[in-house]
């Protein structure tokens, strides 16, 4: 049975994210995050919101729910997924996949907009000039290279993971750049997409496959849940650096 449905979550907030926005706030050229950034667990407000997602998984009908878990190897990720899933009352298969991690951000990791523009203006003078989708700081990923990691997951479902419904739990550049290979969107579109609708701590979309093997997006962004089980929304614009 090939894989039918990708229902993707983001990780609920977490202590980066948290550090993240107090940085930005007080005009701090450092985030002072807890731990390197696959180590970086939730929040309490975090771990909130992946309840509330369990409980919108719980609320599923039986035949649409489902039937494996993959997730980011990053604690933030496998705790939103275990969270969710014990809230939804499911014990579902769940594998790791490395490529489903959050990007790399080399020499611009854990450092504001103030604190890129300080220490490295030459890399955000060739940022402002490649644009976001194409350049890769020293040491770390552009939106490009994560693209080509996605492009290897999904080619890979079908020999790897053989079920219908999967349960994907990621970060927000991943879920948007997943949107861009799976619709065949542009450079222009995709960076529209990030800035008009970015993605939510715990939020809920949904892409369907369809017959020809081409992929619709059935929802995108879903925030309902949280709001109806009292669990902060929060948007936390997950890149850490200049412009993102």
């Amino acid at each position: 049975m090939a894989v039918s449905e990708l229902l993707l979550i983001r990780h609920g907030e977490s202590e980066g994210n948290v550090a993240a926005a107090e940085a930005h706030a007080s005009g701090a050229h450092q985030i002072d995050v807890p731990a390197r950034d696959p180590d970086v667990d939730l929040s309490e407000r975090g771990r909130e919101q992946a309840a509330a997602a369990g409980t919108a998984l719980a609320a599923m009908a039986e035949a649409t729910l489902p039937q494996v878990v993959v997730t980011s190897p990053y604690v933030r990720a496998r705790e939103t997924a275990r969270l969710a899933c014990a809230e939804a009352g499911l014990d579902l298969p769940t594998r790791v996949d490395e490529r489903l991690r959050d990007r790399e951000l080399g020499v611009l990791d854990r450092l504001t907009f103030a604190g890129v523009e300080a220490r490295f203006p030459e890399e955000a003078e060739r940022r402002r000039w490649q644009g976001k989708f194409y350049h890769r700081p020293a040491g770390g990923e552009s939106w490009a290279d994560v693209v080509l990691r996605l492009r290897s997951w999904l080619a890979d479902l079908d020999r790897e993971l053989p079920a219908g419904r999967l349960l994907v739990v990621s970060h927000d550049i991943v879920i948007a750049l997943l949107r861009y290979v799976c619709e065949g969107l542009d450079e222009a579109e995709v960076l529209e997409l990030a800035r008009s609708t970015p993605v939510h701590n715990a939020s809920l979309s949904r892409l369907v496959r369809q017959a020809d093997g081409g992929w619709t997006v059935a929802s995108y962004d879903e925030v309902s849940h949280l709001d109806d089980h009292g669990a902060e929304i929060t948007e936390h614009r997950g890149e850490r650096h200049v412009g993102s």
